[in-house]
């Protein structure tokens, strides 16, 4: 499979075509419940790394699917008369999808599909090679290449909070993944990218996907947007930090991470009220700086905030990766050698001794005191996270108009499917700790001593918080009103993160 940026694309304004092609693809069950169907789940999740082998077994047979798959995603020239049958081959020739090879048919393009959240049937155009990366890296070099779906993308779109909106912005937009999603539930969406080859490829993602046309435009960062504000914007940026910018794609061409961070700083300009910027990011771990306060600095005034460290690499590790994903290490070894040995110095002039990779996400407030939760969670959690996203929001919202007082006249749920464990020796009497974890959402776990325990689980929204302490303090045999006085904070940690719930809220 070879790939290359400068190849001449499909055409964007052939709706005809595109109808055609669609249809064709449906009729065929070129779908991601029919590739599931048809190459059985450990090559499906093979091709999903960018392994053909298993998918070139599974496609031997004549099938229109199996053609299909041969062509658009293992991108294999197939004889015409095997394509004309499933699709309008004159047609797709004369707009751009195929191109002939004497006797041969072969793509242009990589077409994906992939379900969207209701069942959806969509496709995610990209270029040939270039669908998903890999361990074996994306095929290509060249700067303005178009990626596919990979698990950056699939992540953004998972943790977004997924309201309906009068309008959204899809930042850097690539292939066009994020500004699909939005189509879903924004009246107006508005796309960018600094490569106008992206803006085309998004053309024809949104197009073979039937969902509205966004709004396109060339720039870098908010420039092609001037001061226009928006109810979401989300941005999977190019955020490798990288001596250099080789790769339009993930290359941030500024110094360390001041992509990231100018990106951050700036979203909350083109926020409405109650509006949320979601990104992903890479920050630099720096010596004898703490990593939060180098994230706190980066949120702008008039912003609640909620960053999550999903995890962190050496800088050795850091290197390693992107030089595969630009299939570097695939190249002469003096060449490679070079290649790494100028990331280590970026990296040891600046005093970095390691990356943190995770998610940011603001939502305008204009609140007198912002709420800004730095964490780091570098567990499994339960994907689609939007709903969980928007209700820490919320519970912040509610913590932020309740004091202590108000706090202990309200009255509180245990959230489902939490669970308590004991931590002890065998045989102690009393455990050393108790921890609550999470079932749904972030699948949080939290110590918490015998008195946030015990409110936890008597927490069903019928007494009040001040009520159950009162209750806690005479079996304990403690004062109440200092129970009542020491109890609050964990109380708000609880709901903070999702254990408890007020209420009615």
């Amino acid at each position: 499979m070879s790939s290359s940026a400068s190849a001449p694309l499909p055409s964007a304004d052939r709706d005809d075509v595109v109808r055609l092609l669609r249809d064709a693809l449906l009729k065929a069950e070129f779908t991601a419940d029919g590739l599931l169907d048809l190459l059985g789940a450990p090559a499906y999740a093979a091709l999903a790394r960018s392994e053909t082998v298993p998918a070139l077994r599974a496609t031997r047979g004549d099938s229109p699917l199996e053609t299909l798959v041969r062509l658009f995603l293992l991108q294999q020239p197939v004889p015409r008369t095997r394509v004309d049958a499933v699709l309008p081959v004159d047609a797709c020739l004369d707009s751009g999808w195929l191109r002939a090879t004497e006797d041969e048919v072969a793509a242009t393009v990589d077409v994906r599909p992939y379900g969207g959240p209701d069942g959806e049937d969509w496709f995610i155009v990209s270029d040939l090679g270039c669908a998903v990366g890999g361990a074996g890296g994306v095929g290509s070099r060249a700067e303005g290449v178009v990626l596919g779906v990979g698990g950056a993308s699939t992540t953004l779109a998972g943790i977004t909070v997924r309201t309906p909106v009068a309008s959204a912005l899809d930042l850097g937009t690539g292939s066009g993944i994020q500004a699909l999603h939005a189509a879903r539930h924004a009246t107006r969406v508005t796309a960018t990218d600094l490569n106008p080859r992206a803006l085309r490829v998004t053309a024809l993602t949104l197009a073979l996907s039937d969902v509205p046309a966004a709004d396109l435009r060339e720039g870098s960062l908010f420039e092609p947007v001037g001061d226009e504000t928006y109810d979401l914007i989300v941005s999977n940026p190019p955020f490798v930090i990288s001596p250099g910018a080789r790769l339009t794609y993930r290359d941030g061409g500024m110094r360390g991470d001041d992509l990231c961070r100018s990106l951050v700083q700036e979203a909350a300009a083109h926020l409405n009220e109650g509006g949320y910027a979601q990104f992903l990011a890479n920050w630099q771990h720096v010596e004898g700086e703490e990593w939060t306060e180098r994230l706190r600095s980066w949120v702008p005034r008039g912003c609640d905030a909620w960053i999550v460290q999903r995890e962190v690499q050496d800088i050795t590790q850091y290197a390693e990766l992107w030089l595969r994903d630009a299939g570097d290490h695939r190249t002469d070894p003096a060449e490679y050698a070079a290649r790494y040995d100028a990331w280590l110095d970026e990296f040891e002039a600046h005093g970095v001794r390691g990356v943190g990779f995770g998610w940011i996400t603001l939502r305008r407030t204009d609140a007198a005191e912002p709420s800004i939760v730095i964490e780091e969670w570098p567990h499994p959690v339960e994907q689609p996270l939007g709903d969980a996203v928007g209700a820490h929001f919320a519970r912040v919202d509610w913590l932020r108009g309740h004091d202590d007082a108000a706090l202990l006249e309200a009255s509180f749920l245990l959230a489902g499917e939490v669970v308590q464990e004991q931590v002890g020796l065998p045989g102690a009497e009393d455990p050393e700790h108790v921890v609550l974890r999470q079932g749904r959402g972030m699948r949080r776990a939290t110590k918490v001593d015998t008195v946030g325990a015990g409110f936890a689980g008597v927490c069903d929204g019928t007494l009040s918080a001040g009520r159950i302490l009162d209750a806690i303090a005479q079996l304990m045999g403690e004062d109440p009103v200092l129970l009542r006085d020491r109890t609050p904070a964990q109380i708000r940690t609880l709901v903070e993160q999702g254990f408890l719930e007020p209420a009615g809220a």
